[in-house]
């Protein structure tokens, strides 16, 4: 019988590890047998592995069932057939309010985002959470293959489907017209691409996202509010580019790093990785750069 391992200690080695796994192979064997060789044993790596991984089942921080926010999942056009997506009112509102678009990561439209979402419905803003995989289905409930569904989108489509979110929420007539957009991981580089190829948006909030191209940089007309994670080289590597063509193509944004922590800081259902200074401060900017911005 296999004794349980107490209290494993989780280095930054494995979580480079588990980052290298989700965002690059995505080959689950592989990453089992790097993070066993760190740990020691099969065992330890067993009792690791579920901490370094998003929980989907942890409490949300604002329930769905609050009566603050009223949630409802909708289908709206996009780029050539039907989106799916999450759309969050506040309960009561006066006047029409700012929009947002949330953008998931990797994992697709989790029960994680859809909390986000509620989050920042709660700050005063109709907020839209589109499911990227439509295309292909939607988000399945099992995260390795949505994972593996990602290799397969169409990065084409996806400009093309958020732009036509801007579109949607453009004229939606419970908004002002003004359009945000908020992204984290694989959606932190989709808020990047949105803003090259949407004119129309107003605000893009981009957590430790993948840059876009030097030469594309001159297209974006949004305001940027660029958080990244001190940890993250693989992601870090692009700042400096970005930063320059950003000041050539005379862009507004802001660019902050939070020192000592890691890629996905912000997500709140990964022991690992989550790091509540750092992800209330980001949040606590990113909610005053929207507002400033949307309302």
């Amino acid at each position: 019988m296999t004794e349980p391992v107490a209290n494993p200690v989780i280095t930054q080695a494995m979580i480079d590890a588990y980052d290298e796994y989700t965002h690059l192979t995505l080959d689950r064997r592989r990453f089992m047998e790097r993070l066993t060789r760190l740990t020691g044993s099969g065992a330890a790596a067993a009792a690791i592995a579920p901490m370094l991984v998003a929980n989907s089942a942890k409490a949300a921080i604002v329930a769905e069932d609050d009566p603050r926010v009223k949630g409802e999942d909708i289908t709206y056009p996009g780029s050539s057939g039907e989106m799916k997506g999450y759309l969050v009112k506040p309960a009561n509102r006066s006047g029409k309010p700012g929009t947002v678009i949330v953008v998931h990561e990797n994992r697709g439209l989790n029960l994680h985002i859809r909390d986000v979402s509620r989050r920042l419905a709660l700050e005063g803003f109709v907020v839209l959470a589109p499911d990227f995989l439509s295309p292909l289905g939607g988000t399945p409930s099992d995260e390795d293959k949505a994972r593996d569904m990602f290799t397969k989108l169409d990065s084409k489509q996806v400009a093309a489907d958020g732009v036509a979110t801007v579109a949607y929420l453009k004229g939606y007539k419970d908004g002002n017209g003004k359009v945000g957009a908020v992204g984290f991981c694989w959606g932190g580089g989709t808020v990047n691409t949105l803003a090259v190829n949407a004119p129309d948006l107003s605000a893009g909030v981009a957590y430790y996202g993948m840059q876009p191209k030097a030469e594309d940089v001159p297209k974006i007309k949004a305001a940027l509010l660029l958080h990244y994670a001190g940890l993250d080289e693989r992601i870090d590597a692009g700042i400096d580019a970005y930063k320059k063509a950003l000041d050539a193509a005379l862009v507004e944004y802001t660019v902050y790093v939070y020192d000592g922590v890691n890629h996905a800081f912000n997500n709140d259902t990964s022991a690992a990785r989550y790091d509540k200074k750092a992800a209330d401060l980001a949040w606590g900017r990113t909610i005053a750069f929207l507002k400033e911005k949307l309302v």
